[in-house]
């Protein structure tokens, strides 16, 4: 599956791969969305999934960009308690 983000330094994709499997509790970062849609009860599957509906699709791209962000923030105010 070809990814449809482009992120703004290209340089980061590694680091941003190791948070999304830290949020998603895997250690494959093309296996966090799958991860998340269990813990969701989302049948996400490879391939084709257009019987999702968009609330179901929501929910694992959400649920995974929103704890990305807030595990970002935490790391933020742990890096700037340390000063």
């Amino acid at each position: 599956m070809a990814r449809q983000n482009k992120i703004l330094v290209p340089e980061a994709r590694e680091g941003l791969d190791r948070l999304k499997a830290k949020v998603a509790n895997t250690t494959d970062p093309n296996e966090a969305k799958y991860e998340m849609a269990r813990e969701q009860g989302v049948p996400l599957q490879r391939g084709y999934n257009g019987k999702l509906t968009s609330e179901q699709a929501g929910k694992v791209g959400g649920n995974l960009g929103g704890n990305m962000v807030k595990e970002m923030i935490r790391m933020v105010q742990e890096q700037l308690n340390k000063r």
